[in-house]
């Protein structure tokens, strides 16, 4: 039987293969296909006096034309300065280990015209996490901040390098930005003496990037991004030129934005896929600005909201659960936001609907606030689906369409006789397939034969089922199905229903093995939404108790919380706000030694 695979009703833009920084800063009025020349009135089809990237904090702001020329400014010092030429040839990675700041898009954008490989690590990272991905990546450089130095130290130490070696690949990203005309910083004493960032500027530009015109060219690798995946070490992401310019033309037929009207409020980790792409690089090729935090906090989150009139943001579902409780959210004016996206991990309809109530009410607001889910994986260079504004309020709970170009299946178990496709309705794996998908796990062939079938459909491990409108709702991953004496228990569905307890801030559900029942117990952690209200231990068992009970009068039998209820202060999570379930696993293992859960119904750590 021939396999049920469907395609996108949305119309297909053209997909260029060319360098990411050819697509992103060539003229327009050249037809686009020139390379990103010294013309400044045309950068990517925008006036080069239009901000590109303002830092949120200090107002600083990176026009088009400055953000090119200091992105050629940077690859030229990078070819020719003696301490980096060595590095800087075409198909050489180097490696960004930084916070979010306005040094970002130069940097990266300047190495892509190099001809380089960039691999953006986690800023979070540990000394030890950081010589993996240097020493998986082949990174020779790292452009890393003054307070990331001392762990690139430990990490090049760890690889065998001695102190002056390892501190002759070390690029620093200094706190200043005097050299984009804001505000200058004082100079960290133990990295003064590092090369910086502003020592490979002003060498001089070059003349034209590096280029990776056609499809053979085009399907190098320009980026490398670390999956965790659910087991064994960090995988990395191999995302080629084509990948990403495909997916910003595919993102921009769902949610179009307009140059004239838009800002958008950035805080997603750019070291992230999702923050990489959305942010560094489908604003710009819109023509919106972006208003760049650090990270996200609450209260400067609302307050740059109101300062730039934010009209658009990329969130995780965390950040919606802060808003939909956080007291900053009633002191300032959040009347500009028209749209919210939300990506990275599972956001149900009552926070959804929740936040939309709250913040609908904030300031005079022109038009309904539209908060819009989608869905993706680093393997996907993100996005593969989104919610259309137009059905903002009508599907919510849904990831949305899928973009144009990809092909979508949702394959199960023939009982026997293989991976058959889902009837129509039906749960199954989400495959997909088309020019967003990687290129592969670096040096990892197995992983890749495992992750992508021989004729090109990527098996994302999420289970989804798609309804008569062709919109699609992931169910669960696959390989997080808690199984439970023949039955499936989806922990996200356990999770969406425990934030809706009015004392629930945040949750989350694993599967603990018992051999008393001889299966999985799901059990649930859970973060109280004002801890201390739980003022004894008496209090913490109470609520634990009254969460396992309250859970059992809503849900089937087989769904209930037989593996324990626990009570801690947060829930792990990544920085683009996934659940680290594998960490709730190890903690539950040291929680359960010499138990078996059947016999611990309630506990709490707090």
């Amino acid at each position: 039987m021939a396999p049920r695979i469907y395609t996108s009703p949305l119309p297909r833009p053209p997909l260029a293969h060319r360098s990411v920084f050819t697509h992103l800063f060539a003229s327009r009025a050249a037809a686009g296909t020139g390379s990103a020349d010294g013309n400044d009135s045309d950068v990517g089809g925008y006036p080069g006096a239009a901000p590109a990237f303002i830092d949120a904090a200090t107002g600083t702001v990176l026009t088009r034309g400055q953000l090119k020329r200091l992105a050629l400014a940077f690859a030229y010092g990078l070819r020719t300065h003696p301490a980096t030429r060595a590095h800087a040839g075409r198909g050489k990675t180097v490696m960004v280990y930084a916070p979010n700041g306005l040094a970002w898009p130069v940097v990266v954008f300047g190495s892509v015209a190099a001809g380089l490989r960039c691999t953006l690590a986690n800023h979070s990272y540990t000394a030890r996490e950081l010589a993996f991905q240097y020493a998986d990546s082949g990174a020779a450089l790292v452009f890393t901040s003054e307070a990331g130095v001392g762990a690139v130290r430990a990490a090049l130490k760890s690889q065998g390098f001695g102190a002056a070696d390892a501190d002759a690949r070390i690029v620093v990203l200094r706190a200043g930005l005097e050299w984009a005309g804001g505000p200058a910083a004082p100079r960290a004493a133990d990295s003064a003496a590092l090369l910086s960032a502003a020592d490979i500027l002003g060498r001089g530009e070059l003349e034209e990037e590096e280029r990776f015109d056609g499809p053979a060219m085009a399907g190098e690798t320009v980026y490398l991004c670390y999956s965790s995946g659910t087991t064994g070490k960090p995988k990395g992401v191999e995302t080629t030129h084509t990948n990403i310019t495909s997916v910003l033309g595919m993102i921009s037929s769902v949610v179009p934005m307009d140059a004239q009207k838009d800002i958008m409020l950035g805080f997603l980790p750019l070291y992230h896929i999702y923050g990489a792409v959305k942010l560094l690089h489908w604003p710009f090729t819109l023509g919106v600005p972006v208003a760049l935090m650090t990270h996200f906090d609450p209260e400067n989150f609302c307050a740059y909201a109101q300062r730039y009139k934010a009209t658009i943001s990329l969130v995780v579902p965390p950040v919606l659960v802060v808003l939909a409780r956080h007291p900053a959210v009633d002191k300032y004016d959040l009347s500009s936001f028209n749209i919210l996206m939300s990506g990275a991990a599972p956001l149900g309809a009552e926070l959804t609907n929740t936040v939309i109530d709250r913040l609908q009410l904030k300031g005079d607001r022109k038009e309904p606030l539209k908060i819009l889910q989608g869905y993706g994986l680093t393997e996907t260079s993100p996005t593969t689906h989104l919610v259309p504004p137009a059905n903002g309020a009508d599907k919510i709970g849904s990831i949305g369409v899928q973009l144009p170009h990809l092909e979508i299946r949702l394959v199960v178990d023939g009982d026997g006789d293989g991976l058959v496709d889902a009837a129509a309705g039906e749960r199954g794996e989400l495959w997909v397939r088309g020019p967003t998908i990687m290129k592969g796990y670096l040096n990892n062939p197995t992983a890749t034969r495992d992750a992508i079938t021989p004729d090109g459909w990527f098996k994302t491990g999420d289970i989804g089922t798609r309804d008569a409108d062709g919109f699609y709702y992931i169910v669960d991953r696959r390989k997080e199905l808690i199984k439970y004496k023949g039955f499936q228990v989806p922990p996200a569905e356990l999770e969406g229903l425990l934030l809706t307890h009015p004392d629930i801030a945040d949750a989350a559900v694993i599967g603990v093995e018992s051999a008393k029942e001889a299966t999985e117990l799901p059990r649930a952690y859970v973060a109280h939404a004002n801890p201390a209200s739980l003022r004894s231990q008496s209090d913490k068992i109470a609520f634990a108790e009254s969460v396992r009970s309250w859970v059992q009068s809503k849900v089937a039998r087989h769904k209930y919380l037989r593996g324990g209820v626990v009570v801690i202060a947060v829930i792990p999570k990544s920085a683009a706000g996934k659940i680290l379930r594998r960490e709730l696993r190890e903690r539950s293992k040291g929680e359960l030694a010499g138990r078996d859960p059947a016999d611990d119904i309630v506990r709490t750590k707090l």
